[in-house]
């Protein structure tokens, strides 16, 4: 096992909190293996590359010789965490996070060692709780001290509902870091009230307090918001090779190093070099921004991959040629076509009127030349054979049936 201060640097390479980190230096100057927790909640099937942030952490951990505990929270998820949230989340059925939880599973794996991974789900004690056990967790916690979370303390003052269980979120995660034994819990910035409830309550439960390690939240490519379906501005971990590599060479150039330090599995010492050879321009951005899509796309899919997806990327970018593999769709001849329809049938489009807005903003394209805005209806003629662009990167061509 690699010495204190050696493992010190790779632990605290990207994060945003360590609390106290006097006790994690403690904890690792013992040279014993540590239990690392990280808790998740399997709400939503697809992973993206924010999500994975705190799985390349905790595979850091593994590296350095420490335990791993995934747990799948399908006991917390019928609550549903009430971080960051000014509304109560929709409850989702045992059916759905069941079926969550295993693509969850999966895509994980991609990331952590399986060898060195304890895979837990926690209704397996919460779930044995009778209402003495919740009496009891609930009275080491105060009214005081959960509305001082920030969401909640939001809430309360604009006198917005906060339902019951939603205050139990918290307890219920504090209580797995005490069924479990966690030495560090991990959890993204907006989750630090909840990673220090468990030490509280580890404290009043006579075991020695989890260290509590916070990772930033991930900014997705537009640079702005936090990496998310709903903003439209996600890398998931399952999509097309091509599709990441492009996505990836999006990012602004000052995202660059953040994503190296999260999202990939280079040494911290080559993350900080090439840090400063951007520094001091001695390293171009492009160059850069190349080898973390590189290294990207081959962690979730293969060394040739990456390759395949840069060549492809070169020849649409650079070359402004289309793509070899331009999937194509039969459909129904119809003169004159309407567009919006056919865009959303070709899966261009999500809906008619996205269509809609993607032609009136100039975003599409047939044979390379551009649609003008408020073209809705179209001799097939025009169409048939052709390859439609929408965006930069999605491709389709339409013959008749």
């Amino acid at each position: 096992m690699s010495t204190t201060a050696e493992q010190m640097r790779v632990i605290k390479s990207g994060i945003a909190d360590l609390v106290p980190e006097v006790e994690l230096v403690k904890k690792l100057d013992r040279g014993r293996p540590l239990r690392v927790k990280l808790g998740v909640d399997p709400t939503a099937p697809d992973l993206h590359l924010g999500h994975a942030v705190p799985l390349r952490k905790l595979r850091q951990f593994q590296d350095l010789g420490h335990t791993v505990v995934l747990i799948i929270g399908d006991f917390t998820a019928l609550i549903g965490d009430p971080s960051g949230r000014n509304t109560t989340r929709p409850p989702l059925t045992l059916e759905q996070i069941n079926d969550n939880a295993e693509t969850y599973i999966a895509q994980a794996f991609k990331i952590l060692d399986p060898a060195k991974t304890e895979l837990r789900r926690n209704s397996e004690w919460l779930g044995a709780l009778d209402f003495e056990g919740i009496l009891r967790l609930t009275s080491r916690f105060t009214i005081a001290r959960i509305l001082e979370r920030d969401d909640f303390a939001k809430r309360y003052a604009a006198g917005q509902g906060i339902s019951l269980h939603e205050f139990l979120y918290p307890m219920a995660q504090a209580y797995d870091s005490v069924a479990i034994e966690a030495d560090i819990e991990l959890g993204g910035t907006d989750q630090l009230f909840n990673l220090l409830a468990g030490r509280e309550l580890m404290e009043k439960s006579a075991m020695e307090p989890q260290v509590c390690l916070t990772l930033p939240l991930l900014e997705g490519t537009d640079g702005v918001q936090k990496m998310s379906k709903s903003y439209g501005n996600y890398i998931g971990l399952t999509d097309e090779p091509a599709e990441k590599f492009g996505k990836v060479m999006s990012i602004p150039d000052e995202l660059m190093v953040k994503y190296l330090r999260l999202c990939t599995a280079l040494p911290v010492g080559e993350v900080d070099a090439i840090e400063r050879e951007l520094d001091a321009g001695t390293l171009h951005p492009n160059l850069a921004k190349r080898r973390l899509a590189r290294e990207i796309v081959t962690l979730y899919d293969s060394a040739d991959a990456a390759i395949a997806a840069e060549t492809a990327f070169d020849r649409l970018f650079k070359e402004h040629q289309t793509p070899e593999d331009v999937p194509e769709h039969v459909v129904e001849a119809c003169d004159p076509t309407h567009l919006p329809a056919l865009l959303k049938a070709v899966g261009l489009a999500s809906s008619t009127s996205e269509a809609r807005r993607l032609i009136d903003g100039g975003g599409l394209r047939i044979n390379g030349e551009p649609v003008a805005p408020g073209t809705y209806d179209i001799a097939w003629s025009s169409i048939d054979g052709a390859v439609m662009q929408a965006g930069k990167r999605r491709f389709a061509r339409v013959r008749a049936n």
